[in-house]
């Protein structure tokens, strides 16, 4: 088993180009933190990286380049994915529409199930097994493949546990001095219309 260490460094400086730039995740995260506090964010959080970690075994299994190699397979897991984030659109505009008017300064909101929601939105978006397969071989080097894979695969998780863990921790920090009427709703709108543009996208 040979590792090729002389990668790392180009391979951390495109880690936190990808990990700092926002997406499904980062959006879910906020939400979900502000509105429920730290344990549904953690919860969140989990479930993310619990998909995230699946998909990239499969990459390393190599049954990646199999699902990859097949376009209906592709489709069908986009498909899923737009309409996943299209359902949590569709539900937060849902709940404001039902929430008017009767939201409360005080207290946390319940988050509906957060490791599940966290991990759906994970496994059902093929971008992170695209992304994967990919990235991650760009940095083997002289090392053998699928330890170096493994290798990097660690490192990129665990970088991304940790931006999104202080998202977390600081969302909810701010979150109940901020959970308020505007500002809940501002915050439901933008994540609304977030979800429902990357489902678009997806499809696109």
């Amino acid at each position: 088993m040979q590792f090729d260490l002389t990668t790392l460094p180009a391979f951390l400086i495109a880690c936190a180009v990808v990990v700092l730039t926002p997406g499904v995740d980062s959006f879910l995260l906020l939400r979900t933190s502000m509105r429920s506090g730290t344990r549904a964010g953690l919860l969140a959080l989990a479930g993310i990286h619990t998909a995230a970690a699946i998909q990239v075994a499969v990459v390393i299994s190599g049954l990646g380049v199999v699902i990859a190699g097949f376009p209906p397979a592709l489709t069908a897991l986009r498909w899923i994915g737009a309409a996943y984030l299209l359902y949590l659109a569709l539900s937060i505009t849902r709940d404001l529409v039902r929430n008017r008017g009767r939201a409360s300064e005080e207290g946390e909101v319940v988050a509906d199930r957060p490791f599940r929601r966290g991990f759906l939105t994970n496994i059902t978006n093929p971008k992170m097994l695209l992304f994967s397969l990919a990235f991650l071989p760009q940095f083997i080097g002289s090392g053998d493949p699928t330890p170096q894979l493994a290798m990097l695969a660690v490192v990129f998780l665990a970088l991304a546990a940790v931006w999104e863990g202080t998202i977390v921790l600081a969302a909810s920090a701010v979150g109940g001095r901020l959970r308020k009427p505007g500002v809940t709703t501002a915050l439901d709108v933008v994540c609304a219309a977030v979800f429902a543009t990357m489902s678009v996208g997806l499809v696109i």
